[in-house]
């Protein structure tokens, strides 16, 4: 039987977290668009412009926008590929790869500061249900 409550506090806690990374995203001087983009690029390999933006949920012309920003910044490149349509390849530029791994790391600091402040118990629970988060939001990926 599905429990509200925990629901709700999953849902509230994953919006609070994110909020608070979002603080630390901005260090990294890009929109949250361009560096979820980024992300994607970097960790993800090179993606078509139609699935760059599939990937992001937007429409081609707002990744289009998207993209145009990551190059003019020199962190993503476009390569045109053989085939009907004009289909295009983008990729992360070694720059963009750096700054999506500092401002992982950026992440990753921060979360782990946060968990250390929590007492040994919480630690170890937080520690524990961290896999099933992610089968939860496979779950949610997968509706």
């Amino acid at each position: 039987m599905p429990d509200r409550q925990t629901a709700q506090q999953i849902n509230s806690g994953a919006i609070h977290i994110l909020r608070a990374l979002r603080v630390v995203d901005r260090r990294a001087g890009l929109t949250a668009a361009r560096l979820s983009a980024l992300s994607v690029l970097v960790f993800g390999g090179p993606h078509s412009l139609g699935g760059l933006a599939a990937a992001e949920d937007v429409t081609s012309p707002t990744m289009t926008r998207i993209v145009d920003g990551l190059e003019r910044e020199g962190l993503a490149r476009r390569r045109a590929l053989s085939g009907p349509g004009r289909p295009v390849e983008v990729s992360a530029t070694a720059r963009g790869r750096r700054l999506m791994e500092r401002a992982a790391r950026r992440r990753l600091d921060a979360l782990e500061t946060a968990i250390d402040r929590l007492p040994a118990a919480d630690q170890r629970r937080l520690r524990a249900a961290a896999p099933v988060l992610e089968q939860l939001a496979g779950h949610l990926r997968s509706e």
